[in-house]
């Protein structure tokens, strides 16, 4: 089982690891395996680049994101440019089925509203706009309707989680109610328990996924 400490290491090494990020702009505490995030970055995809490189840890159980997105002045744009270039990023995206979506922005900070059928759909008018110069934040308030059968989408869930090499299916079970799901069972690490949630929302017509997959704390050989 791995200390506070040795957490806290390796999350600032995999940090480094990102030539993206100035890890020297990122404060990194850990607290019974929970990981605190502090500091500021230019850009919010930074922000998000950070939380995902530290999933990417062993012993990792938990994310505290307090990281804040400072925009340089030179790189400042008002709302009105910010929300030109979002509509133009989504409506040149083809996953994304731009007259579906609202764009509105206050303070650089962008809010995306209306419907969609995948929850990839969802996902990706998110990515699409995360790299915009002066974008702070990005609340994504865009619904997936459902047009699937909860039998059929439990089928594609479990089919999902056989194929993926990076989960183990035999330990997982997901439960299906109406379109929300809820994960049960045990992983080996943060990035496997993010795996299945992730295989969950692949799946056509998911509105909510409860994750309460407990994370396993490997054995370590000690030599004498």
């Amino acid at each position: 089982m791995k200390s506070d400490i040795e957490i806290q290491k390796d999350v600032i090494e995999q940090l480094k690891w990102e030539p993206f990020l100035n890890a020297a702009q990122i404060g990194v505490a850990v607290k019974n395996g929970i990981v605190t995030l502090s500091g500021q970055v230019d850009a919010y995809s930074k922000k998000i680049l950070a939380e995902k490189t530290t999933k990417k840890v062993a012993g990792v159980k938990a994310i505290a994101e307090d990281i804040q997105v400072g925009i340089s002045p030179v790189y400042k744009k008002t709302d009105t440019e910010i929300a030109e270039a979002v509509v133009n990023a989504l409506k040149w995206h083809t996953m994304i089925p731009d007259e579906k979506i609202k764009v509105s922005v206050e303070d650089g900070n962008v809010k995306l509203e209306g419907d969609v059928e995948w929850e990839y759909q969802r996902n990706q008018a998110k990515t699409a706009i995360e790299n915009l110069t002066g974008v702070r934040f990005v609340t994504n308030l865009v619904a997936v309707k459902p047009k699937i059968t909860p039998y059929e989408l439990q089928q594609k869930i479990n089919s999902s989680f056989q194929r993926s090499a990076n989960i183990d299916s035999a330990r997982i079970t997901a439960e299906v109610l109406g379109s929300k799901i809820t994960l049960r069972g045990k992983v080996r690490s943060f990035a496997e328990k993010e795996d299945a949630e992730n295989a969950v929302w692949s799946a056509p017509g998911v509105v909510s996924v409860e994750n309460k997959l407990l994370i396993e704390e490997p054995e370590y050989a000690f030599e004498d």
